[in-house]
């Protein structure tokens, strides 16, 4: 009865096997995402301490990935 079950079982579980790999590895991805624009704004602090950037630029560009980081972070929720 197992063996049965099993096997008439097997399609659903492989969908649902497939489903678990794509949303853990988006979520990976996600996570990858999130930690590049944070290492983005500390390079861009630095660039505006060592006087390589404008505060009017670093406004600009910080606001800019502030703005991707905020919608990353909404569409994790």
């Amino acid at each position: 009865m197992l063996l049965v079950d099993d096997i008439l079982l097997f399609p659903a579980s492989g969908i649902l096997w497939i489903f678990r790999a794509v949303n853990q590895a988006a979520q990976e991805e996600m996570a990858g995402e999130a930690e590049a624009l944070k290492s983005g704004l500390r390079d861009l602090y630095m660039m505006l301490e060592t006087g390589v950037i404008s505060e009017d630029e670093y406004d600009t560009r910080e606001k800019a990935l502030l703005d991707r980081l905020d919608n990353l972070q909404s569409e994790e929720e």
